[in-house]
């Protein structure tokens, strides 16, 4: 039987900043005390991290300040090398690449956009975009028109000729997502890309981010502090703390069963609609059952179409992708979810 290869695969990946790291890594015996470690005049930045990521899902890392988030996706992409563990992208050994094929890797392979928008002040829009393209040696003309299109997917069209001064911080994000995915990249490195950007903003980002991914289905590494951006974003999420990966999990997962005190802390306010999906609450079809001419997928999160299933009288029909009717779904059991107890 052949599994699929994950695109990034790491294991056991340890992170630890001070002259004597290795040394103390490898007395440890993988048993890393950060306190012991930080007495010793090491910082433990990623401790014993394994996780893979498959084609075309977003695995949100999130974590408070000094979890460990960013120096993790640093360490999947080796902008920072790792002191011990294995990292692979598809199935390349990453730590065992020489600077010339790391380069190869980054220009063909791999997307980052980070929180500080490092966009070029003297070059347009438009030119910024371009920029990638013309050091991979594509012809100006070919990189313009690939810039334009970059431009329209992310609702920029007519601000092309802008400079970076006269765009908003919105805007000038979405200008270094454009410039990111210019280069076709198949998978994409994200470290707290909104963060900067004031509440408002940030919600269209993340929803014009949403529709991005639905349509072009790169594999992300994508690191947050916010659980809510989390939640909306991640097929998975892996939550850190000092360095260690306390829990990796669907949302709705770790909303239900937080594996620990500490991912409890963030999971206690959060209401279970915003999480589930109705194929986790729907019952079997029964023959001949009169049902609404409404219908939900499966994969629909409940709070995004309650209102809507408590407008019926009837049970609404919950369909697959085929259009497959699965299961039904009954305004009372909607009620239950959003108002009852949620024991």
């Amino acid at each position: 039987m052949t599994s699929v290869e994950p695109v990034i695969r790491c294991e056991s990946v340890y992170k630890i900043f001070g002259a004597n790291a290795e040394k103390m890594l490898k007395d440890a015996n993988g048993n890393v005390d950060a306190k012991i470690f930080q007495e010793a005049g090491c910082i433990v930045g990623v401790n014993n991290a394994s996780f893979d990521v498959s084609r075309g899902e977003m695995l949100v890392v999130m974590g408070l300040s000094g979890s460990g988030k960013s120096t993790l996706l640093r360490c999947a992409s080796r902008l920072t090398d790792a002191t011990s563990g294995k990292i692979y992208i598809d199935g390349q050994d990453l730590l065992s690449l020489k600077n010339k094929e790391l380069i190869e890797l980054r220009r063909n392979k791999m997307g980052m956009v980070f929180q500080s928008f490092a966009l070029l002040p003297h070059k347009t829009v438009l030119e910024n975009i371009a920029f990638p393209l013309q050091i991979k040696g594509i012809k100006t003309k070919d990189s313009i028109s690939k810039a334009m299109e970059m431009v329209k997917l992310v609702g920029l069209d007519g601000r092309e000729n802008y400079f970076p001064r006269e765009l908003s911080g919105g805007q000038q994000q979405r200008v270094g997502i454009a410039r990111s995915l210019a280069v076709e990249p198949d998978i994409w490195f994200l470290d707290e890309p909104f963060s900067a950007l004031d509440p408002l903003i940030r919600k269209e980002m993340q929803d014009e981010f949403l529709r991005l991914q639905s349509s072009l289905k790169k594999t992300i590494l994508f690191v947050t502090h916010d659980f809510d951006e989390a939640l909306k974003l991640a097929d998975r999420i892996a939550i850190m703390k000092d360095g260690i990966i306390e829990q990796l999990d669907t949302p709705a997962n770790i909303v239900l069963n937080p594996a620990t005190e500490y991912v409890r802390k963030f999971t206690q306010e959060v209401p279970r609609e915003k999480v589930l999906k109705i194929e986790a609450v729907m019952d079997p079809v029964a023959d001949e059952q009169n049902l609404s001419d409404f219908k939900v997928s499966k994969d629909a999160i409940i709070e995004t179409v309650a209102e809507k299933i408590l407008d019926q009288e009837k049970s609404v029909p919950v369909i697959d992708s085929n259009q497959q009717v699965v299961g039904i779904i009954k305004p009372s059991k909607v009620i239950h979810v959003v108002f009852g107890n949620s024991e």
